[in-house]
């Protein structure tokens, strides 16, 4: 395979815009989409609530829009999706991307209503690893996606359930519905899948990735927030997850999903074989970030990964579930977002240069 290229960048409040812009430039965002097809900018909401390092932010967004426009790519939509533990909505409004959208006439919609996109069966062309196991009465994805460029929009952190987290498992909300929680036992390979999948039915792929805040310990979500000031992009959707996983501390080809992604042929995982551009310097850092779990994805480790896994079926397919969801809402949302969330939250908004940018932006 030949090498991959990851652009790197540290940057600045004052320079992210265009920063973010001649991040893309260096990353080949020109030649990686169709000029003459629809952009789906996707992005990266992990958490409805504002929570530094969790979801896309404002200026990830605005940036990879002014790149977008600048390169000559004008017909833009912002897609949404909904788990069974964000709200789309709400997540599109505290974390300030509606103003945005707004401010370049971008339309926005959801994979989940009806009168935006329509769900068909789809069959791969690629041998999937587990998504047909997964859902033997056929795979469904939203029929809007094909014969579109795709940009993700994730941020550097960690995760519970995979290790880090980026574009790969960005397109986990995009391409599978509210039962995605079906294939959490085999996570890894899943999102493998879906690559294979977005490369059958895109025109262009692309990421851009925050790293401005990025986040350490029991991600997505209640993850302990670092200043670090790097944004990253790349057309190789395993490399940029690769070289993220690196700045974060890990060896990227231990964990499972770009290991089976770059043996899959899907892209490039093998810090060896990526060419970084931009800073090469910051691209060989090291944080020594580590995955935890809370209350609420440990419970997850123990009924998805555990001896426990054999009443998934009864837990997660019946009207069961909706115990677990309300569980997962009612401890992120009202028990640790109250104990300690809207601390750092509030904490990062005084004093980050970050948190006082994110106040910058409209509500």
């Amino acid at each position: 395979m030949n090498k991959s290229k990851v652009a790197v960048l540290r940057t600045s409040p004052d320079t992210v815009l265009k920063d973010y812009y001649r991040l893309c430039e260096l990353a080949g965002m020109d030649t990686a989409l169709d000029i003459s097809a629809k952009t789906i900018i996707k992005d990266n909401i992990s958490w409805h609530l504002v929570y530094p390092g969790s979801n896309t932010t404002p200026w990830q967004l605005e940036g990879t829009i002014q790149a977008l426009k600048g390169f000559g790519f004008d017909n833009l939509v912002s897609v949404h999706n909904k788990t069974v533990v964000t709200i789309a909505d709400l997540g599109d409004k505290y974390n300030k991307f509606s103003p945005v959208l707004k401010q370049y006439s971008i339309p926005v919609k959801y994979n989940f209503k009806e009168k935006d996109m329509k769900w068909i069966r789809y069959e791969p062309r690629a041998k999937m690893a587990v998504l047909n196991k997964v859902f033997p009465d056929g795979l469904y994805i939203p029929e809007y996606f094909i014969g579109k460029n795709i940009v993700h929009l994730p941020t550097v952190k960690t995760h519970s359930y995979t290790v880090t987290t980026g574009a790969l498992k960005n397109a986990f909300g995009g391409l599978l519905n509210v039962n995605r929680h079906y294939t959490h036992t085999w996570i890894h390979d899943t999102i493998v899948d879906l690559l294979a999948i977005q490369k059958e039915i895109h025109t262009g792929l692309f990421c851009t990735m925050d790293g401005t805040t990025a986040g350490s310990g029991p991600g997505p979500r209640t993850l302990v927030p670092y200043q670090k000031n790097v944004i990253l992009a790349s057309s190789d959707q395993v490399a940029i997850d690769a070289v993220s996983a690196k700045m974060m501390g890990f060896d990227p080809m231990k964990i499972q999903y770009i290991n089976h992604a770059t043996e899959r042929g899907l892209g490039q995982g093998d810090p060896r074989s990526i060419e970084i551009v931009g800073m090469k310097d910051v691209a060989e850092e090291s944080w020594g970030f580590k995955v935890g779990v809370n209350l609420g994805t440990g419970t997850g480790m123990l009924l998805w990964r555990s001896p426990l896994k054999v009443f998934q079926k009864l837990l997660f397919r019946t009207p069961l579930v909706n115990v677990f969801i309300f569980a997962s809402e009612y401890y992120h949302d009202h028990f640790w977002y109250k104990a300690h969330g809207w601390k750092i939250v509030e904490d990062w908004r005084k004093n980050s240069p970050w948190g006082r940018l994110f106040d910058e932006y409209p509500e």
